[in-house]
């Protein structure tokens, strides 16, 4: 029994001082494309018809999620994408906002079209949960922000046996791979760059001590008890 060891609460408990952070203004980050990103791009005009040529022909009926990932664009290894008529085009140090205004301009300035109106959006955003979580798994977003406590619920939570004092988030951005260490049981992190998540984000959540403790070890009640029954009846029996 001495093997299994307790978890206090400050262990456990989200977000302790969180008082102290109350009424701050929120730090909204957009993230810079990347490579495989698959945008959804739609043109429009005053005169509809003028607009036609800069949209792709859609390949289906609808406009689910899935069908738009279909009929988008894709984001080269170079960042770039081909264009309808205007050809290829880089994404390289833009945010799907700062595209559609690049887009824009693009169009009025080479007198293709009369004050369009263009509209950029990244359709397949996913981010991966990983560790001692309920429901491990990659999951796919269309918010254009999502908190690490909104991914973490997409995951079902961390369980029990999760490692509250250092979730690690893995973050592959311009080239560069990031890793950060966030304590959960702390506030501090929600004014950081990790409070919002990125498209391709890895948490990793460990197992806490307790845990690595009892790894290898009997791990629940009943399998304990059978233990030593067996353990007793054997000495029983040598002993007799």
């Amino acid at each position: 029994m001495l093997v299994f060891s307790c978890t206090s609460k400050k262990e456990i408990l989200y977000l302790q001082d969180a008082d102290q952070y109350s009424n701050q203004e929120i730090a909204y980050t957009n993230s810079l494309m990347q490579p495989n990103d698959v945008l959804r791009i739609n043109v429009s005009a005053l005169i509809p018809d003028s607009a036609i040529p800069y949209n792709k022909k859609t390949g289906g009926v609808g406009n689910s999620v899935e069908l738009m990932q279909l009929d988008g664009y894709l984001v080269s290894e170079d960042l770039t994408i081909n264009f309808p008529i205007l050809g290829v085009l880089s994404v390289a140090d833009k945010t799907t906002q700062q595209f559609a205004i690049y887009l824009k301009a693009l169009l009025v300035d080479g007198g293709h079209l009369k004050n369009p109106t263009v509209d950029v959006r990244l359709v397949n955003a996913k981010v991966t949960v990983l560790g001692q979580v309920n429901q491990p798994g990659t999951f796919s977003f269309t918010e254009q922000n999502v908190t690490l406590l909104q991914a973490l619920g997409y995951a079902g939570d961390l369980t029990i046996n999760g490692k509250r004092e250092d979730v690690k988030i893995i973050r592959y951005e311009n080239g560069i791979q990031q890793i950060a260490h966030i304590d959960l049981t702390s506030a501090d992190w929600l004014n950081g760059p990790f409070n919002f998540v990125k498209p391709n984000d890895t948490i990793i959540v460990d197992p806490n001590n307790p845990k690595v403790k009892s790894a290898g070890f009997v791990g629940n009640v009943g399998t304990l008890i059978s233990v030593v029954s067996i353990l007793f009846t054997t000495i029983v029996l040598i002993t007799k």
